[in-house]
């Protein structure tokens, strides 16, 4: 069952209104600027002392820049910036929406990196993503959480999942389609290579996603574990199944996370992290943990959070993340570190 589709109705709704509120800001339209706090150095920039942990672990922007508008601003003050990325590798050109926490602006992480979540929307993913709207409280809840410490203070990047609204792409590339995985995977990081200070090791970069979304974070990391840590997957499928694949089947199955994660745990690693969710009001429990139980061994590290109550949509899943998955992956990925760290 494709359980993508049956929510394509309810998934809108929820864009619908997350655009609605996000069009509220006063401050829509304005530019936005995501650059090193410590001001009057060489390009923006800090440097962290060469041999320090920040210098060897920590990617400062390597441009060129991109410009940002202002797409909503948050209680705290921070903004969710939208800019339209040109793929160099994909060819693929679409909106990418950005949220750098309060801490990335904090002089005492100027020279640190920070972990990047990829959040991606269930349904259509085209032409918006979802996580941008306000009201789904994505961002400021990473933000309550990361003064918790339940969370690490993620860069949230929201890239367009899907090249159109008319059929799901499964984030590959598909032959004689839009190059989906390599925008995902190539363009879309080096976008935030860019742009923003980063890590170098995988130990900072992680996806999230709910639905079809979920998916393509799924096979994402798995696909590329050299790149990638880990996943918060909330009520994805595990097998590919838009039918753009028909007559491709060897390359549909070397975008199968069933497939992928069976390869990985043979070769030992690297070791990545998945952590699922899904709603008791929702089905897709029992393919999870059929999941889990074939292919999470080794270096495949699963878990599951069922949500009482909990449906096949955003709202459902945002509040659950705080009840075990986001204290996970960031247990296991790369802090910011403060000067003199």
């Amino acid at each position: 069952m494709n359980r993508r589709r049956l929510t394509t109705v309810a998934v809108a709704a929820v864009a619908t209104s997350a655009l609605a509120l996000s069009a509220c800001s006063s401050d829509k339209g304005d530019p936005v600027s995501f650059d090193n706090p410590k001001q009057g150095q060489e390009n923006g920039q800090g440097h962290a002392p060469s041999g320090s942990a920040q210098a060897r672990k920590t990617r400062l922007p390597t441009g060129p820049k991109s410009a940002f508008t202002t797409e909503s601003t948050l209680d705290d003050g921070t903004k969710i910036g939208v800019t339209t990325l040109k793929g160099k590798k994909s060819g693929f050109t679409g909106k990418v929406w950005v949220w750098a926490p309060k801490q990335y602006f904090d002089p005492k992480y100027a020279n640190s990196g920070f972990p990047v979540l990829i959040a991606l929307p269930g349904g259509p993913g085209y032409p918006n993503n979802y996580w941008m709207g306000t009201d789904l409280k994505l961002e400021s809840s990473i933000a309550k959480w990361s003064k918790e410490g339940k969370s690490l203070p993620f860069i949230v990047v929201m890239p367009v999942l899907n090249p159109d609204a008319k059929f799901y792409y499964d984030g590959s590339d598909i032959p004689g389609q839009k190059k989906m995985g390599t925008w995902m995977a190539d363009d879309v990081p080096d976008f935030v290579k860019a742009n923003f200070r980063t890590f170098k090791s995988r130990d900072g970069w992680a996806f999230m996603g709910s639905s079809s979304g979920g998916f393509v974070g799924l096979k994402s990391v798995l696909k590329y574990p050299d790149r990638f840590k880990a996943v918060i997957a909330s009520g994805p499928d595990t097998v590919p199944d838009s039918p753009l694949w028909r007559g491709h089947e060897a390359e549909r199955q070397a975008n199968n996370p069933e497939k992928l994660a069976k390869a990985l745990a043979d070769r030992k690693g690297p070791e990545v992290d998945i952590a699922f969710q899904i709603g008791t009001a929702e089905s897709g429990q029992a393919n999870l943990r059929s999941f889990m139980k074939k292919y999470g061994k080794g270096p495949v590290k699963t878990r599951l959070n069922v949500i009482p109550g909990g449906g096949h949509n955003a709202r459902s899943y945002v509040p659950a993340m705080a009840n075990g998955p986001i204290q996970w992956i960031s247990k296991h990925m790369q802090a910011p570190i403060p000067d003199n760290g």
